[in-house]
């Protein structure tokens, strides 16, 4: 119920917006709650659905903005999708960044937290079990496909792919920390930029 009054609002803004009288935060607050309600799994999992969203369909950031609010959100202590503060902030300031994330967690709070109670009832029920099986598998499936979507942005040399192959050896061998994997190739990538195009 709460996903089809969702998608109802979202076509009412888009109206509006195209008719020139959307306001950008209820376009930033129905998308980041629309996100919410829609995409499982980790806050990887969203990435795919945002740079639809918000590169392809609203126009708020290029692909190279996009790229960079996901590398910032990588970097910085909390969830991922916290992303969606950064991206919010981007495109309407302090007011965006607080709509989007309110967008982003209500759906959480009333498809997770309140229903709580309920689930811990019904733990055994094989029903909730098998909906859980499903919903992580296809999670694992947005989570590849967010992979797919970051790489073919942010791989655009040998120098780029080099560092991603690095890291994901790095990553797969030690085990650490993303934080710690993005900052080292942020290093990495200064250190190459000006070699590569001194070069060039």
């Amino acid at each position: 119920m709460l996903s089809l009054a969702i998608l109802f609002l979202e076509r009412v803004v888009l109206a509006a917006g195209s008719a020139g009288r959307g306001d950008v935060l209820a376009q930033i607050l129905l998308f980041f709650t629309k996100a919410g309600a829609f995409v499982f799994g980790s806050g990887l999992a969203i990435v795919p659905f945002l740079q639809q969203g918000v590169v392809r369909d609203f126009g708020w950031l290029s692909e190279h903005q996009f790229l960079d609010a996901v590398a910032v959100a990588m970097i910085t202590p909390g969830p991922v999708v916290i992303t969606v503060a950064f991206i919010g902030y981007l495109v309407a300031g302090l007011p965006g960044s607080v709509v989007a994330a309110v967008g982003i967690f209500l759906p959480v709070y009333v498809f997770t937290v309140l229903p709580a109670p309920w689930f811990k009832r019904h733990r055994d029920n094989s029903q909730l079990k098998a909906f859980v099986q499903g919903a992580t598998a296809a999670a694992t499936g947005a989570i590849a496909g967010a992979v797919v979507v970051l790489g073919l942005r942010a791989i655009v040399d040998l120098a780029t792919a080099l560092v991603a192959l690095v890291s994901l050896g790095v990553l797969l061998r030690w085990k650490l920390q993303e934080p710690v994997l993005v900052a080292a190739a942020g290093a990495a990538g200064l250190v190459l930029w000006p070699l590569l195009h001194a070069a060039g």
